[in-house]
Parts: structure tokens; sequence; C-alpha cells
């Protein structure tokens, strides 16, 4: 008789009421207020290009950042709402970030075919992609360990924004701190990088996004 009664108390406190997953938005909003400040904090220890000032003046620049910006924000409300099971019933808000990758690939297009005279090669490579590996690491990994807490069922496709939305972060921060007007060299080291480890993204949602 105690063993039942037992019984019953665990069932009841296993099926105790639980509190609501918070809207998909305030969870977007969490996770780019922690970005926002992760990303001050990165720039205010690297710095800032010193030609940055006359950079905010030349209209493509200026373009790629509010694209940056937004790939970011869409990256983030993407990954909220792939968190859901259902991703709350909006499913078309999650490809969010694809018609602002390609509007970005073709403004770097078009910057490169009016690079003519190109801009000079940085003395550096690969060593930019490595920055954005290297910053993008914290603001990924956390993202992806509180998206383990919900209920992700297309796991591939929200590892995959997750990491988008870390490497936008990253390679905003690198563009407006490395010295540099090659537009060759950034969609090279900094864009590409960036569309390959979010296909690899794929791969890690499967392996880390688990319930």
């Amino acid at each position: 008789m105690k063993n039942l009664d037992h019984l019953i108390a665990q069932l009841a406190q296993d099926n105790a009421p639980r509190a609501a997953a918070p809207h998909p938005f305030l969870i977007s909003a969490t996770w780019l207020g922690y970005a926002a400040g992760y990303f001050l904090i990165a720039l205010l220890v690297s710095g800032t290009r010193p030609d940055l000032a006359a950079h905010l003046r030349d209209v493509e620049f200026v373009a790629e950042i509010i694209l940056l910006l937004a790939i970011v924000l869409a990256s983030s409300v993407s990954a909220a709402l792939l968190a859901f099971p259902d991703a709350y019933q909006k499913p078309r808000w999650t490809i969010l970030p694809v018609p602002l990758l390609v509007w970005l690939a073709a403004l770097l297009l078009l910057a490169y075919a009016a690079d003519n005279p190109p801009a000079p090669q940085p003395l550096h490579s690969w060593q930019c992609t490595m920055a954005i590996v290297m910053v993008a690491i914290i603001p990924g990994a956390w993202t992806l360990w509180m998206m383990r807490s919900f209920a992700a069922l297309r796991r591939g496709m929200a590892g995959s924004v997750t990491v988008l939305f870390a490497f936008s972060v990253s390679a905003l921060w690198l563009r407006l701190q490395e010295l540099n007007d090659s537009i060759s060299h950034v969609i090279a080291w900094h864009y590409l990088p960036m569309l390959i480890f979010a296909v690899l993204g794929w791969w890690l949602g499967k392996r880390v996004l688990r319930w």
C-alpha cells in the first residue's frame, strides 16, 4: 500500500503544471540582448577601424552593415521559432534570413563589379576567417545550449540558423574592426566561410539539439 501511495505521489508530481515557455519574440529579444552586449565588448577590446567615420558615408558599406544587422535579427527570430516543435505556427517566418542573404550576395556582387581597379589586398587572408570563428564560438554555443531546453523538431535547420546568427554577429564585428577595402577579400574570407559554417550547423544541430 505504501508503494502504491508513493507511485501515485510520484505520478502526480511528474504531471505538475509547468510554467509556459516565453513567446519566441521574447526569446529572440533576449538572445539579441546578450549578443549585443558581447558584440560591444568585442568591439571595445579590438577597437574600430580608424576610417570608420568616412566609411559610414559610403552607401555600399552602410547597406552591407544594415543587411548584416538584418540577418542577425532575422536569424535570431528564426532560431527562436525553430526552438518550438510547431515553429509557433509561423513556419514561413523561419526562412526570414534567406532573402536577406540573397540581397547581401547581390550587393557584394555589385560591389565586386564596381571595384575597378581593385582595392589592394590586405597582408592577411585566412586569419580573418579564424577571427570570425573564434568570436562566434561564445554566442553560438550559448544559443545552442539555450535551445536545448526547448523542443526543436527541425534540429538541422535550427542548428544552421543558430550558427548563422552567431557568425553574422562575428562578421559584423570584423567588418567594423578590420582596416580593409578589398571586396574580394571580404567575399572570400568573411562571407563564404560564414555560409559554409552555417551549412555545417545543420549537422551540429542534429548532434546537439536532442531532447
